[in-house]
């Protein structure tokens, strides 16, 4: 069955009044409307309880059968640097195939690394940031999952992961995945703070294939040749297994593909990291190439 297509919505256009009105009166705390920070899709502000507040609005065709209460699930991870989750509550937009959720959390102190998902400047980060980030990471990895990570708010799958690489690199025929664990599954420089080191945002968490984190950090540190060398340093286990090396691909084929923008300073990068990325999967051992 198609999901009926809800209206294309930019929150940083839209009156929001009745919104967060409406949060205030179900949490029963009070935003701090000049702390208020809009994205194409979420709403963000500081609260009178020194906390956080993270509102969403999603489509019903984004949701899915597994529910869309990934910040709440992610609270009983443990050994994670992330914020302590609170409270939670979602409701229906009326004559709309579309939820809003929002959720209160620890306020973080530490900005973002970066105010966008990459960065073009090397962020000059502690040593003790790399450990808490490794720490963080191989704390997931070790935990139960009982959601599928939905990274750009898509369930990634075996058959997501076959159909964009076979369409931006039909040359690699054995795309198949062989391990899959716990992911963060929006792991950019918006997403993690420093110079301490936390991170945030955990609606799309969930199993994924392995490497799918540490791919995403690297290719959006494309830009800038000495940070991608040090996340690919970092997690060097994860990005030269084979899943992870399909992952790091599958990022470059987001870059490179048909909807490529030629002034990205991730393209070119990215194009050659491809081709390298193509030659070692054919010299692993399964043949990526047919014959």
């Amino acid at each position: 069955m198609t999901l009926p297509v809800p209206r294309t919505v930019d929150l940083r256009r839209e009156s929001l009044d009745g919104v967060l009105d409406r949060v205030e009166r179900s949490l029963q705390m009070h935003l701090d409307r000049d702390t208020v920070v809009r994205k194409r899709r979420t709403v963000g502000a500081r609260t009178n309880r020194n906390t956080w507040v993270r509102i969403e609005r999603r489509g019903f065709d984004r949701i899915g059968a597994q529910g869309w209460n990934g910040p709440e699930s992610a609270a009983v991870l443990s050994g994670i640097v992330m914020p302590r989750w609170y409270a939670g509550f979602a409701w229906r937009e009326e004559g709309e195939p579309v939820m809003w959720r929002a959720d209160e959390m620890e306020l973080v102190n530490a900005a973002p690394v970066g105010q966008a998902a990459l960065v073009i400047e090397h962020p000059r980060l502690p040593d003790a940031w790399w450990s808490a980030l490794n720490a963080s990471l191989d704390a997931l990895a070790a935990q139960p999952a009982p959601r599928i990570a939905t990274p750009d708010t898509e369930a990634i799958t075996q058959e997501l992961v076959t159909a964009h690489l076979g369409e931006v690199f039909p040359e690699v025929s054995d795309t198949t995945v062989e391990e899959w664990l716990p992911a963060h599954a929006d792991l950019t420089w918006a997403n993690v703070t420093g110079p301490e080191f936390c991170m945030i945002d955990w609606e799309d968490w969930g199993i994924a294939p392995r490497g799918l984190d540490a791919a995403t950090l690297w290719g959006q540190s494309l830009a800038v040749p000495a940070l991608a060398e040090r996340v690919w340093s970092e997690r060097r286990p994860d990005l030269e297994s084979r899943s992870g090396r399909l992952m790091a691909l599958f990022f470059c084929a987001k870059i490179a593909g048909p909807h490529a923008r030629p002034e990205d300073p991730r393209l070119e990068p990215a194009r050659k990291e491809a081709t390298r990325l193509i030659a070692e999967l054919h010299a692993s051992g399964r043949r990526p190439c047919s014959s």
